[in-house]
């Protein structure tokens, strides 16, 4: 371990150049990162105009060293936060620093430092492997003027994980009040797996130095407060996972793991984790994800669901074929089946026949589907999962015009068939409008488009498991502009979430970027608009669009990709959005892998609660269904792939 001496002279406002003593040399401040001095700022200067060769000459010698052990010869990265503001803002990093973390000083500066914890720069906690007592400590000592020396897990810019071995002083003026804190920090590799183990991975070295006298009444008090807190440790293990542990959310129960090794072991435990991710996403939910934790465990799969640490594309081809070619048909899936039912022929002509694809084979393939009966054909309609065998098809043009009748396949039956379920007074005939279920058994419209070309924006309910479904309209003193190619999406139990769309404003049609709400749940169900907020760097919001695709992850966030928009914007960019939160903020998410190559024209299926499957796409000459990409949620072990 080094032990360095750091002085550090800070001028008063008059003064033009700040100097610090490092190992007992005298280094000058760039001026392009300013230090603020009781207040006031301090200009100082700094050549910018080194040559490029010399740049990258230093950057090969860096990144060379990063992973060493600690040692004199690693660069230390030097950070100055001003003691004088709210939570210790960054005023000053050097060189060294940005190399290491891959964050340029334009991007930290007037930020706490406790961005390094977080593995993703978007991120708003930090990541569970990061040891809360060192961090507690670090706390205390910032806040009661106390010298700290430990080591800390922290993450580059690119969610690398690297060891922070740091050493932070206060900085006192003349009169005594300290006005900066200055930190020495040296980065190195963290030889760990990131995506296995749990914290804390590294033991607390913090040493701390106080000079003042300390009050034996004080500690008494602390040590008094400490027994109160270790009082919910009298109650029994049963107690603790399924009345306390089991309410809190996936996140807070891997922070709170670190308390002591009994929570350890209690938070570790399967039966504990199921618990919470069942009171957190439901029942249904879980037992949708129960294949996948057998080989990957509750507590992976819930961090990665919440974190998206392992998101990617993946590319997939599939064998079979869905003949005669056509456009605007619909699949969802049921189980690991992907169905598609209908769709737009040669010449518009509309399609009755349905087809399989069984992704528990060992090679996928197209399958006809010959069932006893079929529905009217069609295109433009809607074709919902209601659980892992049952299907409901509404509404869509036929050939003798708009629809609005209902059908249900049990893809299990003995003779698989189409059953027609008739409600009573239906909503009017439609096309091009959303649909989506509800507790496995109700299905809910919303918008489209008549006959006559006018837009829609009703909405209606039918319960699909009484003994004589009706159709309802959900009543509203007000609702969204009418539209149509819009998403719904299902979150909580009864929330449905509304995005984009062609809507109607004033005489014009336009394509949509807002989004609403309505809570089915409660007495009176009413329509809200939704104020967004960004929660990315870049201001990126999802660009108005309609016919995209909408997801609901276990989690009740909304992932919106692709659809018709106009400019030159990606359709390949994933946005994230979750309608839960007291202000919902958007994210652009950066995912690797290989996405669809087409913006629209898609169907999209959610297999087994952690994969999502986007199929079709238009090429501008034909559609492509023997083209599967694979957006997945969660890592999955080789004997998966």
């Amino acid at each position: 371990m080094i032990h360095t001496t750091i002085q550090v002279y800070l001028a008063k406002a008059a003064c033009k150049g700040i100097e610090m003593v490092e190992r007992n040399e005298s280094v000058e401040i760039p001026a392009a990162k300013r230090l603020k001095c009781n207040k006031e700022m301090i200009e100082c200067t700094r050549n910018i105009e080194e040559q490029e060769e010399g740049d990258e000459e230093v950057e090969l010698r860096l990144k060379k060293t990063a992973g060493s052990l600690f040692c004199p010869f690693i660069p230390s990265a030097t950070v100055v936060c001003d003691a004088l503001e709210p939570d210790f803002p960054i005023i000053y990093v050097n060189t060294v620093f940005e190399l290491f973390t891959g964050y340029r000083a334009k991007e930290v500066l007037g930020r706490n430092c406790r961005f390094l914890q977080y593995r993703d720069p978007h991120a708003q906690r930090r990541h569970p492997l990061v040891d809360p007592v060192v961090v507690s400590e670090m706390r205390r000592c910032l806040e009661e003027g106390l010298e700290f020396q430990g080591e800390i897990l922290n993450f580059r810019k690119d969610g690398t994980p690297m060891v922070n071995r740091l050493r932070f002083s206060p900085i006192h003026a003349d009169g005594g009040a300290i006005t900066h804190v200055i930190s020495m920090q040296i980065f190195t590799e963290a030889d760990i797996d990131i995506n296995r183990l749990s914290y804390p991975v590294f033991k607390k070295t913090s040493q701390h130095q106080d000079d003042r006298p300390k009050s034996t009444k004080r500690e008494h008090a602390s040590y008094k407060q400490v027994d109160e807190m270790c009082g919910i440790l009298q109650l029994s293990d049963d107690l603790l996972a399924q009345n306390i542990l089991s309410r809190l959310t996936p996140r807070d129960v891997a922070s709170i793991g670190s308390v002591c090794s009994r929570i350890h072991k209690l938070t570790k435990n399967e039966h504990t984790r199921k618990m919470v991710c069942q009171n957190a996403w439901g029942r249904e939910i879980t037992g949708t994800l129960e294949l996948m934790t057998k080989k990957s465990g509750w507590g992976r799969l819930a961090r990665e669901l919440t974190t998206l640490e392992a998101v990617c594309w993946r590319k997939m081809t599939v064998g079979g074929a869905v003949e005669p070619s056509r456009c605007n048909f619909r699949t969802c899936a049921a189980g690991n089946r992907l169905v598609l039912f209908g769709g737009e022929g040669t010449n518009m002509e509309p399609m009755d026949d349905t087809f399989v694809l069984n992704l528990d084979a060992e090679f996928p393939e197209w399958h006809r589907m010959y069932v006893k009966s079929s529905p009217p054909g069609r295109w433009g309609h809607t074709l919902s999962s209601l659980n892992s065998s049952s299907l409901v098809v509404f509404g869509g043009y036929g050939r003798q015009g708009l629809l609005n009748d209902v059908f249900v396949l049990d893809l299990d039956a003995k003779q698989p068939t189409w059953r027609e379920v008739y409600g009573g007074a239906p909503p009017l005939p439609r096309s091009w409008h959303s649909s989506c279920t509800i507790e496995g058994s109700k299905l809910v419209i919303s918008g489209g488009c008549t006959d006559a070309g006018e837009l829609l924006n009703d909405t209606h309910l039918l319960d699909l498991m009484t003994e004589k479904p009706a159709w309802r309209e959900i009543p509203a003193s007000w609702a969204p502009p009418s539209r149509l190619g819009h998403s719904l999406s299902v979150y909580g139990s009864k929330k449905i979430f509304m995005f984009g769309g062609l809507a109607k404003s004033g005489h014009l049609r336009q394509r949509s970027g807002d989004a609403y709400t309505i809570d089915l749940e409660d007495e009176k169900p009413r329509w809200i608009r939704m104020e967004c907020g960004v929660d990315n760097q870049n201001g990126d919001v999802p660009p108005p669009r309609l016919d995209h695709v909408a997801v609901t992850m276990p989690c009740g966030r909304i992932i919106i990709f692709g659809g018709s928009i106009v400019g030159l914007h990606s359709h390949c960019k994933l946005f994230l959005i979750d309608p839960s939160q007291e202000k919902p903020s958007w994210r652009a998410l950066k995912v690797p892998g290989s996405p669809p190559k087409f913006a629209w024209g898609h169907s999209t299926c959610v297999v087994g609660g952690t994969r999502v499957l986007v199929l079709g796409g238009h090429t501008g000459e034909e559609w492509i269904l023997n083209e599967l990409h694979e957006l997945r949620l969660a890592s999955r072990l080789d004997s998966d792939l």
